[in-house]
């Protein structure tokens, strides 16, 4: 088998580092590039990861009125899953290991956040900016396993860390605070 210069594959192959621009097309597809790129909205020319964490809002208002609190949390973890997956596919077809469109990573990191603060405005709020300032600035180690890892897990696992430090920050917040809100 003779493989010509003009093949695509091979063509990847050689440029590894040149990162396709997705567009709907790209993201319709495949399956896994529709979830990686959270339905679409990964597609905003304006802070896609943003916007993917406040896809997180509505899943977990229809998730936490229909599903026991086990469901949910299992279903979380599936969602994960999913994402390691998906993301991992999505990555490789782009070129680029943690394209900025895959908002994947944000939704089920912040839906865990969600899952676990006082279902009240405020708390969301605050647990939304904090999600948001760690998963941009990117602390050590956060920093650290974002450069080490690759694949679908590294692009999950980077933010689930900023899922961590933002539920120590509340609960630090909330004993500090005991009594007074």
């Amino acid at each position: 088998m003779t493989i010509s210069m003009s093949d695509d594959r091979y063509k990847e192959k050689l440029e590894p580092s040149r990162a396709r621009q997705p567009d709907w097309l790209f993201v319709l597809s495949r399956v896994s590039h529709f979830i990686a790129f959270g339905g679409g909205l990964g597609l905003s020319p304006v802070a896609p990861g943003t916007v993917g964490t406040l896809l997180a809002f509505p899943l977990y208002w229809v998730f936490n009125r229909y599903l026991e609190p086990i469901h949910f949390l299992l279903l979380i973890d599936i969602l994960f899953i999913m994402g390691i997956w998906a993301c991992g596919i999505t990555g490789k077809a782009l070129g680029a290991h943690d394209h900025g469109g895959m908002v994947w990573d944000e939704t089920v990191a912040f839906l865990l956040i969600l899952f676990f603060i006082p279902d009240h405005w405020m708390w969301q709020l605050a647990a939304f900016l904090l999600f948001r300032l760690f998963d941009i600035a990117k602390p050590q180690p956060i920093r650290y396993y974002d450069n080490k890892l690759r694949g679908g897990f590294g692009v999950m696992f980077d933010d689930l860390l900023a899922a961590f430090f933002t539920l120590f920050c509340l609960a630090g917040w909330k004993v500090l605070t005991e009594g007074y809100i």
